[in-house]
């Protein structure tokens, strides 16, 4: 019984519902192998094809990217014709800063400011011809403008870079802003700024200087400084020397601000002044260190002290000592500068670690012994002198008496801070007063033991050959009747303690060789 052939569904074709037979491998490697062969034949005559095609499209490509650019420059050259001259405005000197409101724009060691026209291809200042006596128009700049330093920037650029007044304020720059040059070279004028460059992008300026006479078609580049602030006139008051003088307070150095934690600390130690720091700085800089504390880094002690030291002191040297020929020299600060051994001059420089600081003791010693340092005006007449001296220095030698190791409590004992003019003699000290001896030293000698000293003198002692020994010859007439008198006294007692102590010594040998005799 046959069957009804079933009908095929709708939208399925009779090859669709035939089984698909999968490629044998032999019909694959016969593609692979028919596909070879075509690649074989066709590489070699498609890739030259190809190759020229590209490099026809890419050669036409370039030839019309070189005409439109040499169009195009042709265009630029039509309307900039090429400057004959490279002119450029310059400052000559860097602006003194800190910059304030109100103040007087200068340069650096309060120098008028200086602007001048150079040309760039020969690298001087055009003294003459056109250009070299002109207007010159200064502006206050953007700080940063030109950050990339480049030396082409464009005169829209420089315009656009302008600072102009805030709204309702002042102009910015008040007073003479037309430089009149001449031979080239032209001076700033009586010009401050009126307001500060807080309010700016940079809170900076730059003072810029622009040509305003027409020399042409050669374009004349501005001139511009580098960046700095301007600060209100109110923080003049506190404002930093540089350098700063003996006279100034001591918060006029760097990172000492005025009434801070520094300047308070300083103020109750009686560092009042500039040459206060410095006394207390070369005479124990321990001390200083400790009354500033912890709260000063070493950088910012590095960079006061470094301030401080920039000061510029007078050549006056003084002069201490037991004689002119062994003496310490210092400077009005107590700086070491040198010593005098044997007659002879060393600088600090030829001097050995110990040999400074046994003259840094002999310097401490000074400002106890105020009345015997002597003032010269500078290093020659001191060496001058000095030298003259030498010849009378035997009255001088047995005047002076060694010093007492110094306290290391000077400071709070004996030492007061204070100006230098205070602690040195008067103008009446010259190197050629005798520099005897008359001091406390002496009474510590022969008045505490005075009784006790007495009983080892012998009535029968020829005393008068003695003292007449030891006595220093001088033809000095200055010398008092007194003086002299404890001289003779210290001399024969210095004398007599010798031979006591020589036969004391002698006594106690010869008991002890008894004594081993005996046992």
């Amino acid at each position: 019984m046959s069957q009804k052939r079933q009908q095929p569904e709708e939208g399925t074709s009779f090859d669709e519902r035939r089984p698909r037979k999968s490629p044998s491998f032999r019909s694959v490697v016969r593609d692979v192998i028919n596909l070879c062969k075509l690649q074989n034949l066709i590489e070699p005559v498609l890739e030259p094809l190809i190759r020229r095609v590209v490099k026809e499209e890419v050669d036409s490509a370039l030839r019309n990217y070189a005409i439109s650019m040499k169009r195009n420059c042709g265009k630029e050259i039509q309307q900039n014709p090429p400057e004959s001259r490279n002119l450029q405005l310059r400052f000559l000197s860097a602006m003194s800063l800190p910059v304030f409101t109100g103040t007087r724009i200068e340069g650096e060691g309060c120098t008028n400011m200086e602007v001048a026209l150079f040309d760039n291809l020969i690298g001087e200042v055009i003294s003459d011809g056109i250009g070299s006596s002109a207007k010159v128009e200064i502006v206050v700049l953007e700080g940063d403008f030109n950050g990339d330093e480049r030396e082409n920037w464009t005169f829209d650029e420089f315009r656009n870079n302008t600072v102009r007044e805030r709204q309702g304020k002042k102009s910015i720059l008040n007073g003479d802003v037309i430089v009149n040059i001449k031979d080239g070279t032209g001076f700033l004028g009586n010009v401050m700024f009126t307001d500060n460059s807080s309010w700016t992008r940079s809170r900076k300026f730059r003072l810029g200087a622009r040509f305003m006479d027409n020399i042409g078609d050669v374009r004349v580049r501005e001139a511009i400084s580098e960046p700095f602030v301007v600060r209100d006139h109110r923080g003049e008051l506190y404002k930093k020397h540089h350098p700063p003088s003996l006279s100034d307070e001591v918060w006029r150095l760097e990172k000492i601000g005025k009434d801070g934690a520094f300047h308070k600390r300083l103020r109750n130690e009686r560092v009042n002044t500039v040459q206060d720091f410095l006394m207390l700085f070369f005479l124990d800089p321990t001390r200083l260190r400790n009354i500033l504390g912890t709260g000063m880094s070493g950088k910012m002690w590095d960079i006061a002290v470094e301030h401080a030291r920039t000061c510029v002191l007078d050549k006056k040297l003084y002069l201490y000592g037991p004689s002119q020929k062994n003496a310490v020299v210092f400077n009005v600060v107590g700086e070491l500068m040198g010593i005098f051994s044997s007659g002879n001059y060393f600088p600090v420089d030829n001097l050995s670690e110990a040999e400074k600081a046994n003259a840094h003791e002999s310097i401490i010693s000074a400002f106890q012994d105020r009345k015997k340092i002597l003032t010269f005006e500078d290093e020659s007449s001191l060496i001058t002198q000095t030298s003259s001296n030498l010849t009378s220095e035997d009255l001088t030698s047995h005047s002076y008496l060694q010093q007492s190791p110094f306290s290391p409590n000077y400071m709070h004992s004996s030492f007061s801070i204070g100006g230098f003019d205070d602690c040195l003699p008067g103008g009446d000290l010259t190197c050629d007063e005798p520099l005897v001896y008359s001091g406390p030293a002496a009474d510590n000698l022969i008045c505490d033991n005075l009784n006790e000293h007495l009983e080892y003198f012998e009535t029968d002692f020829p005393i008068h050959g003695a003292v007449n020994s030891f006595i220093p010859r001088s033809s000095n007439p200055t010398i008092g009747k007194a003086q002299r008198g404890w001289n003779v006294l210290v001399s024969v007692l210095r004398w007599w303690f010798t031979i006591k102590r020589i036969r004391a010594r002698k006594n106690t040998g010869l008991c002890n060789s008894l004594r081993k005799s005996i046992s």
